[in-house]
Parts: C-alpha cells; structure tokens; sequence
C-alpha cells in the first residue's frame, strides 16, 4: 500500500495539485492548528500518518516522545548529533538539506531551478542588497518535510538585519518550482544579513513553504512567528559562534544562501547532495560557475 501511495504522489500532475491547487493558507492555518493539539491519542496518530508519508529520521532526537505533532517538526537533536567543520576557511551548511541550484550570481539574477530564473533584487525586496552579491554565489538549501528543521549560523558572524517579507505559501519541491516562476519571490520569507568577523558579507534567506509555513528566530523572538508584525526590516547587532542555532521553520522549506566574490562549493557538494547541518557547503576560492 506505502508503495502504491508512494507512486500516486510521485505523479508530478497529482502532486502539484494536492499540494498546491488547495486553499493555501487555509490549509496551512489549519494544519498549524492541528498539529499543536497536545492529546497522546491525536499526537501519536497524527506523527504514525506523518512518517508513514515522509522520510522522518528520530535517530538523532535529544527527545523520544513528543507531546504534538509540531514538537516533533521543531525537535531539537542531541548534543554533538551535527558535529560543525572547525576550518575557518569553510562556510558550513547552516542546516540539513538537499542541495538545489546553484552557481554564480550573473548581475541581478539567480535560478530556482536550470531555466527558471528570477531577481534577486525581487527575492530580497532590496536593489542595493542584491548589487552586493552580484558576480558571487548562490546556492538553494531545500529542507524536506521530513527533515530537522532547525537551521545554523555558518560561520562566526554578526547578524545585522531581518527583512521579513510577507507573501504565500506555495509547496517549494522541485515539482512546484518547474511549473510556478519566480516562487520563492512569492512565498512568505526572511532576509537575514549578516556579516563575518573579517566583515565579508553573507545572506540568508529563509523561505516559508505551504503547511505550518512558520519562521522562527532564536536571536529575535522564539515566542511568535516572523509574520506577526507584519513587513517590517529590523536592524539588529545578534554576535553568533558558528553552529549556532539561529531559529527553525515549523514545516520543510528552503534557505538560498548568499556569498560575494571569492567562495567555491565544498568538494563533493553539487545537485542533489544531501548535506547535514555543520557539513562544508562553500569554502574560499575562485566563485562556481552557473549550472
């Protein structure tokens, strides 16, 4: 039956339509919702159906039983579970992923897939934000239901500034990201600015995604979603040692990481690696070229 299943939601055409030809936000309202109801019979029922249809590992878990459905989404792992690359001419991977695409930044303009372009200027809501990348690189961290959903500084850096971007939920798998342009410049996101010790610039950009589609910030505030407050860029100085944990998505998601001129990816990471968080991601080095 799992594999039936399996291959009913494999169908590109059905996918696309459960996960996205639905009252988006509604249906993730009400799975916000639901999953945050605290009675053992629902909780256990409700993550039996979760791992039945998604790839949900609990090995590394610093917790065995869990008192919701969402406190499963947003566990944290046990002490030394993501082991971070001490080299400090390494960028790890601020969380666990799939590797999407990648390569270098051409003037104003990335891929969320090969052929599928946007602006990056649109996916940061910031013209002078994105000329300060322009010639270096990117490269889409894609987090899947199923995966720790908390996400890490990379490296030893200053947080200046939030852009929070309010906007939808669309699903973010490669199947939705072929057939919706421009999605990410679309979906409810963060733009985290930061800045490394020897002042080279960075970016993350969290990207919401349908169901739950919550961003959390430990350096901000744990106790609400970025939503509530509505569109707003807010200037911070939050100092970070790298592997610190810099907050979570309530549901899998997506981080498109940004470096300047002078970063490589890690040897071994290319389209689709899956990388854990505190694994190398970029090192310094001569910038990729597109893919």
């Amino acid at each position: 039956m799992r594999k039936a299943i399996g291959r009913l939601v494999a169908n590109e055409d059905l996918n696309f339509l459960l996960t996205n030809r639905l009252p988006r936000r509604l249906a993730t309202n009400v799975i916000g919702w639901f999953s945050k109801i605290e009675q053992p019979l629902v909780a256990r029922a409700s993550i039996a159906v979760w791992r039945f249809f998604s790839d949900v590992d609990l090995a590394d878990a610093e917790q065995t039983h869990f008192k919701s459905m969402h406190a499963c989404f947003v566990r944290t792992l046990r002490p030394g579970a993501r082991p971070v690359d001490p080299d400090p001419q390494v960028l790890a991977s601020p969380c666990d992923a799939i590797v999407g695409a990648h390569g270098q930044i051409a003037g104003d303009e990335v891929h969320q897939i090969k052929g599928a372009p946007y602006r990056l200027s649109e996916l940061l809501g910031d013209a002078d934000a994105a000329r300060a990348f322009e010639g270096g690189t990117y490269v889409t961290l894609r987090l899947t239901a199923g995966m720790y959903h908390h996400f890490h500084a990379p490296h030893d850096l200053t947080v200046e500034q939030v852009t929070y971007i309010s906007g939808d939920c669309w699903n973010v798998n490669p199947i939705a990201l072929k057939r919706v342009e421009r999605l990410f410049c679309k979906n409810e996101r963060a733009a985290i600015r930061c800045r490394l010790d020897d002042g080279t610039p960075i970016m993350l950009v969290a990207v919401a995604a349908v169901l739950v589609a919550s961003i959390r910030l430990t350096f901000l505030d744990t106790k609400n979603a970025l939503r509530i407050g509505g569109p707003r860029t807010i200037a911070l100085h939050a100092q970070l040692a790298k592997g610190d944990d810099m907050g979570w998505f309530e549901h899998g998601s997506t981080i498109v990481m940004l470096v300047p001129r002078g970063f490589d990816l890690a040897a071994g990471v290319d389209s689709p690696s899956r990388l854990y968080a505190g694994e190398p991601l970029l090192a310094a080095g001569i910038a990729v070229q597109p893919t």
